[in-house]
């Protein structure tokens, strides 16, 4: 029990039962400042092309980020809107319109809680690195061709698709319409950002060309679109919480998106707090932050906003100001709150270009292009695996990419686990002086005895390897009296394998021979002993010398 409620304190209590001050609370304001500049641009634009409403975006970073904080199982991590979820989102809205969108965000928290009250969280690391690297990639694409349209102010003659080709092909035919100030106005944000990365990287380059961007928007008067005149502004206040609009055939239809959204959501917060554990030799606690991401869907859901989920870039951002504990991503999130308040009316100038060449900055950001480069090197399974899931995610469906992506890369892990077991045969006759002196048991007694078999098995013992492991030891003839298996090389077996061991049972105790199992390690034989196969149907022996002189008693006796 004790485990249990350790397992799912919360960072903050913990830290609080640490001690906690004002030089502590101190570092936690500055670095929830810096976190929340960066925070304001990135959940504004987030939210905007997932097709949703900048001021949901927000709404997404003050509600889900504070309850992340509050209640996760990592010190660091910031919540918030998140661009892998770009796709998922805009793809819900398109399908069941926004009440669809806010009750599958709903769902996904409950489904979160249940995985990480299930303690199953730690599972999701077992996600192949080639399938999280193909994802993001194929999400990063995905991104920066939902904002060429803003980026080049183009004018579309219908609903922008959402498949990629379809998109591409309604893009190119709209070139003509190319806004020159638009253009001007995301190239002059993205060649700023850079610029001041480069040469300041402690400053908040997004937010510096935002501003920027929407001063010179405003002074020159350019006619191009900003959230003002899409959206109306951002809103001043947070509305009342209410329940998302349901019936049982809307839960139905949006359950499969639920679903996505916990899936995708557990990956990425998990792959972020990993992230801060490395950067500050900490340890999350997996199922206490999916049960806090759980309810940070379900708080954010309540209030308008969109899926929260742990974001790298900003936890990063929160680790390198220099934070104390959860009280930082608290902090941000109240900072996000007092920009609504008192600088909401502001959010209006700003362009929706600026914003479009933010998300072309995160996309490229996004690709792992020295890891997706060496994965295409170091095999053809992991570069099967990678290029698999990086085309479905951009051409068909990003579970659909994590899903195939993994039932691929579970398969060649099988493929090379099998390959690694072996079944070697004992030769029999004497051994060398050389032999003696090093304690080879490859040569078990001084005469050749053709009434005794010994076989070794070496490496993992599962389904993946039992049929070619059985072919081998089904070789027995009728003139053996007794089989003698060395298990000293077997770290586990499996049902599948222990199906095998109690067939040559069978089979040997047919034909009035014994089998005796040498040098099972306690957890082989539990599992073993589990199926049925103990006594008088094998005979287990502490090592090969005692198998053999036990051979030797029974076969006298025949």
């Amino acid at each position: 029990m004790s485990r249990f409620v350790e397992a799912f304190t919360p960072k903050l209590f913990s830290m609080l039962q640490e001690g906690y001050g004002f030089a502590q609370w101190r570092a936690d304001a500055l670095a929830g400042l810096t976190v929340a500049i960066v925070a304001l641009p990135l959940s504004m634009a987030i939210a905007i092309a997932s097709g949703a409403s900048p001021t949901q975006g927000l709404i997404t970073s003050i509600i889900g980020g504070f309850l992340v904080s509050a209640l996760g199982g990592s010190r660091h991590q910031i919540g918030g809107p998140a661009g892998a979820f770009i796709i998922l989102v805009a793809g819900t809205v398109q399908q069941h319109g926004m009440d669809g969108l806010l009750l599958a965000t709903f769902l996904s928290g409950f489904i979160l809680m249940i995985i990480g009250l299930l303690q199953i969280g730690a599972f999701i690391r077992y996600v192949p690195y080639p399938v999280t690297v193909g994802f993001t990639a194929g999400i990063a694409v995905i991104i920066f061709a939902s904002q060429i349209k803003d980026l080049f102010g183009l004018t579309l003659s219908g609903p922008e698709p959402g498949p990629l080709l379809d998109k591409l092909i309604i893009l190119s035919a709209s070139l003509p319409t190319l806004d020159p100030a638009t253009l001007a106005i995301a190239s002059c944000t993205i060649v700023l950002i850079n610029v001041i990365a480069l040469t300041r990287p402690h400053w908040p380059s997004l937010l510096i060309a935002i501003i920027s961007m929407s001063v010179i928007a405003y002074v020159l008067q350019l006619p191009i679109e900003t959230i003002g005149t899409r959206f109306g502004g951002l809103a001043r206040s947070l509305d009342w919480p209410h329940l998302p609009a349901f019936s049982a055939a809307k839960i139905m239809a949006v359950l499969p998106n639920a679903l996505a959204f916990a899936l995708l959501g557990s990956i990425e917060s998990l792959l972020s707090a990993v992230v801060a554990d490395g950067m500050t030799g900490r340890r999350h606690r997996s199922n206490c932050e999916l049960v806090a991401q759980g309810i940070a869907n379900i708080g954010a859901s309540l209030f308008g906003g969109i899926c929260v989920t742990g974001t790298i870039a900003r936890t990063a951002t929160n680790v390198r100001a220099g934070a104390h504990g959860p009280v930082a991503g608290m902090m941000h999130s109240i900072f996000l709150y007092l920009f609504i308040v008192l600088a909401a009316p502001l959010a209006s100038y700003i362009p929706l270009a600026s914003l479009a060449g933010v998300l072309a900055i995160v996309a490229w950001n996004m690709i792992e292009k020295r890891a997706f480069y060496d994965l295409l090197r170091a095999s053809r399974g992991d570069a099967a695996v990678v290029l698999t899931t990086f085309g479905l995610t951009i051409f068909r469906d990003l579970t659909e990419g994590i899903v195939i992506g993994i039932a691929l890369g579970s398969m060649m892990f099988i493929h090379r686990m099998a390959q690694m077991a072996q079944v070697n045969r004992y030769e029999t006759g004497p051994a060398s002086e050389q032999e003696a002196a090093e304690g080879d048991q490859s040569h078990l007694w001084e005469e050749a005895d053709p009434n005794i078999v010994i076989y070794r098995i070496s490496g993992p013992f599962f389904f993946g390897s039992a049929a070619s492991v059985g072919s081998v030891l089904d070789q027995i003839s009728d003139r053996h009296h007794a089989l003698i298996l060395d298990f000293s090389d077997v770290p586990f077996i499996d049902s599948s394998s222990a199906h095998v061991i109690e067939a040559l049972a069978h089979k040997t105790h047919k034909r009035k021979a014994r089998l005796y199992l040498a040098n099972v390690s306690p957890l082989v034989q539990k599992d073993l002993v589990a199926q049925g196969i103990k006594a008088p149907l094998v005979d287990y022996a502490a090592s090969l010398v005692a198998a053999l002189e036990e051979a030797r008693i029974s076969d006298r006796s025949i």
